[in-house]
This record gives structure tokens, sequence and C-alpha cells, in this order.
């Protein structure tokens, strides 16, 4: 069977470093047990008491954030047993790594992001936004219930699935 790219390419797999032969500081980091992020590729934020990276909560700021979450492969399940690609669940313990630097894929839950756009972090649930968890990025600012990550810009459109590419921290 093969396959064939007729519009678009993929943006990746949401926490996949998606341009590593350009500066990239990806650090290890220790995740607050019972405070892991849903899913690779959001960002985290430092514990003050423990010193361990821990999700993204309400009253969190752009200066909470320390990196986001990367994407280990091969990935598997917490169960130790193979899952469809960008399924897999992060630990919620133990070692992580934590992009400090480079390019990432990411999934976009709200808004349309367009190259050079702000990037904003969701910190509050929002009925209205079913799909836009705590700590998710967007394209479109929600009030109150989200802030702008300075430090961060989108490099284009999303995809059919919804991610799309950041630079952080360039």
């Amino acid at each position: 069977m093969s396959n064939a790219i007729l519009y678009r390419m993929s943006s990746g797999i949401p926490g996949t470093l998606s341009r590593t032969g350009l500066a990239v500081a990806v650090e290890t980091a220790i995740l607050l047990t019972g405070s892991a992020p849903a899913a690779y590729g959001l960002p985290v934020a430092v514990d003050a008491t423990t010193g361990h990276v821990r999700a993204i909560a309400g009253g969190d700021t752009a200066a909470s954030v320390y990196g986001v979450l990367v994407r280990p492969f091969p990935t598997q399940g917490g169960d130790g047993v193979n899952t469809a690609i960008g399924t897999s669940a992060p630990p919620t313990s133990g070692a992580v790594d934590v992009l400090k630097l480079g390019y990432i894929s990411v999934y976009v839950s709200r808004g349309t992001p367009a190259k050079a756009g702000a990037v904003y972090v969701r910190t509050v649930a929002n009925a209205s936004y079913p799909n836009s968890p705590v700590g998710g990025f967007e394209a479109s600012a929600d009030g109150t219930n989200s802030f702008a990550l300075t430090n961060a810009y989108f490099t284009g459109a999303a995809d059919a699935n919804g991610n799309s590419e950041i630079a952080f921290n360039i």
C-alpha cells in the first residue's frame, strides 16, 4: 500500500521535536506526582515547593511556563503495550523531557494559527470550548481564561488534524 500527500503534509504528532537540526535545548525534569499534563506537547510549570514540573493550572501566567513536554520515541502506553501513534499518554510520575528552546509540534485546540501568530495557553476550563483542555495551546485569546505565551509563535497553519508547529523561546 502506498500513500500520497496530495495537498499538505501533516504538521507532526503533538510533543514531537520538529526541527532537530537547529538549535534545540531539551532537559530532563521530574514530574510532580498527580499533576502531570494530559498529553505530550503541552506546556509545564515548576512546582514552587518540590521543584518538579507540573501541568498548567488556574492562576498560572506566561512567566510560569517552564517548557513544553516532549514525546519520547518510541512511545508505548502506560501498560507497556504499543499504542497508535500520537495516542499515548505521558507518565504520571518520574523523569520526562522538557523543551526549553526549539520547534515542536502541538495540538491547537481553538482558533486558527498563522505564521508568526500569537500563541495562547488556556488556564481555566470553558464549557463553550470542550476540546480546549487547561494547559492547551490556542491561536486566539479567551479573555481571562488564557494568557499569551510571549516567548513562542506559530510557524504556520494547522493541518487537518489540528496540529501546528510552534517556535518556543527562539
